[in-house]
């Protein structure tokens, strides 16, 4: 999967954009050339269908085993629906924390022990948050098989977390073939391309000579 049709109806929709030249700031302070909130994929329901598609063809060859399909909150919640429904599988969602109320729930549903599970994400940046939800899930008595998000940034830190923790992920699209789409479709030149690879080699040193 070379992640083409996914990355050019993001950039269709809206839901990346990038500006190289004038760039967006995270919430973390970091200076970034892509701005990516899949959210919007929700309101667009042929590309929610063909991400649901692609999730669900990538489970069945990756993770044949799986019970039970978990979302992450928020922007993980509604694809997980859709393909839980799908499969016929149980759902269940993971909070970034657990609720300060009532039960103090971290995982809502019934996630039985020993179930076999996939995190659904939205995005992977660090990959912090999606290997937090996993550990959750273990924390709860669940057996992850993985995680499966639409985009990764395919920074260098995310690869070293996840092989840290043994978490298989697999992502539906990725920055490189978002870029290479944003070019076919005019959205970026040919020069602005190695100030974009640059971001994705060091993002933290890409900060310091983009201001």
């Amino acid at each position: 999967m070379n992640g083409a049709t996914i990355a050019t109806s993001l950039l269709e929709i809206g839901a990346v954009s990038l500006r190289p030249h004038d760039p967006f700031t995270w919430s973390s302070g970091l200076k970034s050339p892509i701005y990516c909130d899949n959210r919007l994929t929700m309101s667009f329901p042929e590309v929610r269908k063909e991400i649901i598609d692609q999730f669900v063809d990538t489970i069945k060859e990756k993770f044949q085993e799986v019970e039970v399909i978990a979302g992450t909150a928020t922007a993980g919640i509604p694809h997980a629906a859709w393909i839980a429904d799908r499969l016929s599988l149980p759902m269940v969602y993971i909070r970034s924390k657990a609720k300060g109320h009532g039960k103090e729930n971290m995982i809502e549903g019934v996630l039985e022990k020993g179930k076999k599970v996939v995190v659904i994400e939205d995005l992977i940046s660090t990959g912090g948050s999606s290997i937090q939800a996993a550990n959750a899930v273990r924390d709860a008595g669940g057996d992850v098989l993985g995680v499966c998000a639409i985009f990764t940034y395919e920074l260098d830190q995310a690869q070293t977390a996840f092989s840290k923790e043994k978490l298989p992920f697999m992502t539906l699209t990725s920055y490189s073939a978002l870029l290479h789409e944003a070019l076919k479709m005019g959205k970026i030149n040919d020069n602005d391309l190695p100030l974009l690879q640059t971001w994705r080699e060091d993002p933290k040193k890409w900060k310091q000579s983009s201001i």
